[in-house]
C-alpha cells in the first residue's frame, strides 16, 4: 500500500489518483517509472518550556509554566508553586488497561503508582522541583523518539508530551551486581526531562568501541547505544584487600554516559555513626577484618 503525498490517506498502489483528496498518484503525477512516496506524520510539536536551574549541590529548578503547557513529576519532588498552578495526581495511559499495566511499572521501578500533573489555569506560573538528597539537575532536550536510560530512582520531571516507561537490563549479572538492579527508567521524546543524582556529575562522549569502567551505582544516565554490562575485574586478593569491590560496570560506546560523584547509598553509609559503619565494613569484607587483625570486630566480640 501506498500513502497520498498530500493528505496522508493510504491508497491501493495501482490507484492513479487518491480517492480521498483526488492528488494524482504513480504515472498520473507526470512520471511513469516514479515510485509515490511514503506519507511521513508531521512531528509533533513541543512547546519551548521556560525555566532556570539555580544552586549548586542542592539545586532547585525553576520552571515558568505558560498557559496551555503541562508537565508531570514523581511524587513529592515539588518545593512549592503559584497559586495559579492546578495539580492533580493520576496514573499514566488513556484505557483502564493502561492504567494498570503502568502501575505495574511504577511498581516494580519501586516509585508511586501516580504522577503528579502541573498546569496553568489560564495565567503565567511558576512551580520549583528538587531532589531529595544533595546532588544536581540535569536537563535533557529529547527530539522526537529520541531515547535516554535513567537510575530507576533518578527521574525528577518532564514535559506530559515524554512518555516514561521501564526497561530490563538484558544481561543477569548486570542486573544482579551492577547496582541499580534489573529496571532502569526508558525516558522517550519528544519534550524535556529533568533528573537528578547525588554529588557532582560527569559527562563523557564514548567513542565506538571505547570502553568506561565505574563503580556499581554511580552510573546516572546513558544512551540506548551504549552497552551495559558487569565484569568481574583485577583478581581475586586486589578485589577483597583494594577495597573496590569484585565488579566494575561496564560501558561500551558509542554514546552518551553521565556518572554522579555520589550515591544515595554512599551518604546513607556516611551519615551512620562511626561504629556501626566500621561493623558494616567488617562484615561485608570479612577477609579484610582478618588480614587486618581486627578479630574481636569480625567475631563480635565486646572487647
Amino acid at each position: 500500500m501506498a500513502f497520498c503525498t498530500n493528505c496522508g490517506a493510504q491508497v491501493a498502489d495501482t490507484s492513479k489518483f487518491c480517492v480521498n483528496c483526488g492528488t494524482p498518484m504513480g504515472a498520473a503525477a507526470g512520471s511513469a517509472s516514479s515510485v509515490p512516496p511514503r506519507y511521513t506524520p508531521p512531528a509533533q510539536s513541543v512547546t519551548p518550556l521556560k525555566y532556570d536551574v539555580e544552586g549548586h549541590n542542592l539545586q532547585i529548578a525553576r520552571v515558568h509554566l505558560q498557559p496551555g503547557q503541562e508537565i508531570y513529576a514523581e511524587a513529592g519532588k515539588m518545593i512549592y508553586k503559584s497559586s495559579n498552578i492546578d495539580w492533580t495526581t493520576r496514573m499514566t495511559g488513556q484505557s483502564i488497561g493502561d492504567k494498570i499495566l503502568g502501575a505495574l511499572k511504577r511498581k516494580m521501578m519501586g516509585a508511586s503508582l501516580y504522577f503528579t500533573y502541573f498546569q496553568s489555569n489560564g495565567l503565567p506560573g511558576e512551580i520549583g522541583f528538587a531532589g531529595h538528597y544533595p546532588g544536581k539537575i540535569q536537563v535533557f532536550d529529547l527530539a522526537p523518539g529520541q531515547i535516554i536510560m535513567v537510575q530507576r530512582d533518578g527521574f525528577l520531571f518532564a514535559q506530559s508530551t515524554v512518555t516514561i516507561d521501564i526497561a530490563m537490563v538484558r544481561r543477569l549479572g548486570a542486573g544482579l551486581l551492577g547496582g541499580e538492579g534489573f529496571i532502569l527508567q526508558k525516558l522517550v521524546g519528544p519534550g524535556l526531562v529533568f533528573i537528578h543524582a547525588g554529588g557532582d556529575h560527569v559527562d563523557f562522549s564514548l567513542a565506538p568501541g571505547e570502553t568506561l569502567q565505574v563503580q556499581t551505582g554511580h552510573l546516572v544516565a546513558f544512551e540506548p547505544s551504549v552497552n551495559y554490562d558487569i565484569q568481574m575485574v583485577g583478581n581475586i586478593r586486589t578485589a577483597i584487600f583494594g577495597g573496590e569491590g569484585l565488579f566494575l560496570t561496564t560501558l561500551t560506546g558509542p554514546g552518551r554516559v553521565i556518572l554522579q560523584s555520589m550515591t544515595l547509598e554512599r551518604l546513607r553509609h556516611e551519615l551512620a555513626p562511626a561504629e556501626h559503619r566500621g561493623a558494616a565494613q567488617e562484615m561485608t569484607n570479612p577477609l579484610g577484618a582478618l588480614a587486618s587483625g581486627n578479630l574481636g570486630a569480625f567475631f563480635g566480640s565486646d572487647e
